[in-house]
């Protein structure tokens, strides 16, 4: 990747973070923050949305973007405004590749994985938290 390509990307994850931000606050406010609607409506939007773009773009889809509109849009933008878009998509490419046992084990072991990974990260910071005290 050139240069280039690291701009687009940031510039593109600039803006998808901000409309993360956005429109999960928007929804919070809306409807209450007690369960996640905001997450859950961002993630159903950008998988929706780099499906379609992602397709749409594609060497034989309708509209042949060059490759910086596409990291731009797909790894910029939709990447900054919900990484489960990119998991998504590379599981949805598992399973038009027949590789159904890998796109099964991709969404378990994410699911499960970041799971414990976030529970991992609150354990350690738990304790060290405890240790500021000493």
């Amino acid at each position: 990747m050139t240069c280039t390509s690291y701009l687009w990307v940031a510039l593109g994850g600039a803006i998808g973070s901000v409309a993360r931000f956005g429109l999960s606050g928007i929804i919070a406010r809306h409807w209450g923050e007690t369960f996640p609607w905001g997450t859950l409506l961002v993630n159903f939007s950008g998988s929706f949305l780099i499906g379609f773009v992602a397709t749409l773009s594609a060497p034989d889809g309708r509209w042949l973007a060059p490759s910086s509109v596409r990291l731009f849009v797909l790894a910029g933008v939709l990447g900054g405004y919900t990484t489960f878009s990119s998991f998504s998509l590379q599981t949805l490419a598992l399973l038009q590749g027949g590789e159904w046992w890998r796109a099964a084990g991709n969404a378990v072991g994410s699911v499960l994985g970041c799971l414990a990974a976030v529970w991992l990260g609150h354990v350690l910071a738990s304790t060290l938290n405890i240790w500021k005290g000493s």
